[in-house]
């Protein structure tokens, strides 16, 4: 979809720092008219979620070895029990 946001269907969003933001009338929605800060934005957006996947993942792993240790732990007092039993 293609806009003109010239016509009276966009107005420019008053104040220096919103330099490319128009206000859709018929929305209200804040409409940004700079590709490259879009890009910006959306490279920021995947670095965050693959830095969240990557934690989550992390997350996962430690979970993984703290429940092997676990395991670890309970096979070596079940052998020091046998041992001390047999004896």
């Amino acid at each position: 979809m293609d806009y003109n946001f010239t016509g009276k269907r966009f107005i420019p969003v008053e104040g220096d720092e919103n330099k490319g933001f128009y206000r859709d009338t018929e929305s209200n929605a804040i409409v940004m008219t700079d590709g490259d800060e879009y890009s910006k934005y959306m490279q920021s957006y995947n670095e965050r979620q693959r830095k969240k996947t990557e934690f989550t993942s992390l997350q996962n792993q430690v979970n993984a070895l703290k429940s092997d240790v676990t395991d670890i732990k309970s096979l070596l007092l079940q052998l020091v029990k046998e041992k001390t039993d047999a004896s």
